[in-house]
């Protein structure tokens, strides 16, 4: 059986990580500059090769060359409808970044996640730039918006995916098909709200009958451990969750506040396995999975672009023989 391993860029609590470990995927390498971040991923999985670097810092990605897939959740402020779209103006765009480790990785597939505002035509050109920069070094770039809750997350996250292989593995190369309905909220966490014996948790859990908002992470300059702006606060209250702030636990049997999701809560409407560690205060540990890749997302495009690869592969074996 083939093994194919990954880079990782902007590596956060491990959302993608765990996608594309699911996907058959070996780690040589986890970028991430948050320190909190760094230790989450060292806690849950102690024989990762994590680098606490900032990107935009010298490093030799030389090193790396030959890698199977570089991938990266770059952040998403400089193209999201919730702040002022600079794109690659605004000083927190990695995507150049990402394209200029590419050309020094040169690695076989490509995957960046980002949010839906990165498909707005005020940055076509921008769009276009990355594509035919990529193209000069050999690769077909796609782009697509997938939709999470198509995954079995129980949440509406958009994410635009751009997936970018050499010539011959791109023609191997499928989209990821949807796998069904996912669970409501409610049913979702409802195990976890009663966990304290709360005597109003089926009535909540038949409040909140559908999928989550977009969770929102928020950055380390804004954004804390609430679940968003107004808007956001106010679908949250629709499902009869406080949206207000992040609870340290359930709600105990006797109490008839509007309950708050916990960390561990919003990590499993991520899709986030229950046994995954958050490390750090609640701030540190709810920006960490507010801002990840959900990891069933992360698997399905990993296994299409290791089915390509593999599939590619077992092609130019039999060419050779």
């Amino acid at each position: 059986m083939l093994s194919l391993n990954s880079l990782e860029l902007c590596a956060g609590a491990g959302g993608q990580a765990i996608g594309l470990e699911r996907a058959g995927f070996g780690h040589v390498g986890l970028f991430e500059n948050d320190f909190s971040a760094c230790n989450t991923l060292r806690l849950n999985r102690p024989h990762w090769p994590v680098f606490e670097h900032d990107l935009f810092q010298d490093f030799d990605f030389k090193r790396f060359q030959g890698v199977d897939l570089l991938a990266g959740g770059l952040p998403c402020p400089p193209f999201s409808k919730a702040g002022k779209q600079l794109g690659q103006k605004d000083e927190r765009n990695l995507f150049t970044r990402g394209i200029e480790i590419a050309d020094q990785v040169r690695p076989r597939a490509i995957m960046f996640e980002n949010v839906r505002g990165m498909l707005d035509p005020a940055f076509a050109e921008y769009r276009d730039w990355i594509s035919g920069t990529l193209g000069k070094m050999g690769y077909q770039t796609l782009w697509k918006l997938l939709h999470s809750s198509d995954f079995g997350v129980p949440q509406l996250r958009p994410r635009v995916v751009l997936v970018a292989l050499k010539s011959g593995d791109c023609a191997s190369f499928e989209w990821p098909a949807p796998i069904g309905v996912p669970r409501t909220v409610g049913e979702t966490l409802f195990d976890l709200m009663s966990v304290k014996g709360w005597l109003g948790a089926n009535a909540w859990r038949d409040q909140a009958n559908t999928i989550a908002p977009t969770i929102v992470g928020g950055s380390k300059k804004h954004g804390g451990p609430d679940l968003g702006p107004t808007r956001a606060r106010n679908a949250w209250a629709a499902l009869g969750v406080n949206g207000k702030t992040v609870a340290a636990e359930a709600p105990d049997a006797d109490s008839s506040d509007m309950p708050r999701l916990t960390v561990r809560m919003v990590a499993r409407l991520q899709g986030f396995p229950d046994e995954w560690g958050i490390w750090g205060a609640k701030t540190a540990a709810y920006r960490q999975v507010g801002n990840a890749f959900p990891p069933p997302v992360a698997a399905a495009v990993g296994q299409s672009i290791a089915q390509a690869l593999m599939r590619q592969s077992s092609f130019s074996a039999m060419a050779a023989e």
